[in-house]
């Protein structure tokens, strides 16, 4: 079964897709997809960069989803000439008489940057509410949110601030052609200049390896995919996950904030 996700409207500013899929699996919870599809759909598609959209799909699985899919359009084309793909593809989309076990009505307008809370991704809450929480470390990367969009957004919130004194931040690139790239730009100076670590690309910390692992009674904002008890280190430990324009606006002050209350 599928179920269909009909999004409308326009994202607001520092809203991005990390944001959209927390408010989704916020809305139907860690298991309201469970063995079903997730079919994003609606005049708001377009409002949504691809690095919006694999992000959504990465998180179904966090609704219990078996995946997330979009359609086709001309971002998507673009997209994969950008990525030198040359072999015949065609497009699949829904018949127009497709059932579905419901439907969510998203309006991009309503929503505001979110957070979810230990230790369910379902357990979201407007960023603007945790000014209470304060953190330990900020995480900008994993398989998630580490694209160049990714790494762009956080250097936007970072360039002309520093890294609070008692928080570790650590940025990981996805890919070292992304890492490349961001160091071209000049995204690796302004997190080095904010006070940031810049790591080769790696899961590291997201699933409690390394570079990063958080000790007992340690907080957490990170822009990774899962926030279970001992995902990125102590059983005591806690994640908070976000996008990295909330992540980035965290850093900065030290506990969780939303990313236009840092913006000059």
């Amino acid at each position: 079964q599928a179920i269909k996700v009909n999004l409308t409207g326009k994202l607001p500013k520092y809203v991005k897709g990390k944001d959209i899929i927390l408010t989704i699996i916020g809305m139907i919870g860690v298991d309201g997809a469970r063995y079903q599809s997730l079919e994003f759909t609606g005049e708001g598609v377009s409002e949504l960069s691809m690095a919006d959209r694999l992000t959504i799909c990465n998180m179904a699985i966090e609704a219990g989803g078996k995946n997330g899919i979009f359609p086709v359009d001309e971002k998507t084309i673009a997209f994969l000439k950008e990525r030198g793909v040359t072999r015949e593809w065609e497009a699949v989309t829904a018949d127009e008489d497709a059932e579905y076990a419901r439907v969510l009505d998203i309006k991009l307008d309503e929503l505001v940057p979110v957070v979810a809370y230990p230790h369910l991704p379902e357990n979201t809450h407007p960023a603007k509410e945790g000014h209470a929480i304060k953190i330990d470390q900020v995480v900008v990367g994993s398989c998630t949110n580490g694209r160049l969009e990714d790494l762009e957004q956080a250097a936007e919130i970072l360039k002309g601030h520093k890294v609070c004194d008692h928080v570790r931040m650590i940025i990981i690139p996805a890919t070292q052609q992304i890492y490349q790239e961001a160091m071209h730009r000049g995204y690796i100076d302004t997190f080095i200049d904010a006070g940031a670590a810049v790591s080769t690309p790696t899961c590291g910390p997201c699933l409690g390896g390394y570079m990063g692992i958080l000790a007992a009674g340690e907080r957490a904002v990170s822009t990774t995919n899962r926030n279970f008890r001992g995902r990125m280190g102590h059983v005591d430990s806690e994640v908070y996950l976000a996008s990295p324009y909330t992540a980035a606006a965290s850093a900065i002050t030290g506990y969780i904030t939303s990313p236009e209350e840092v913006v000059k």
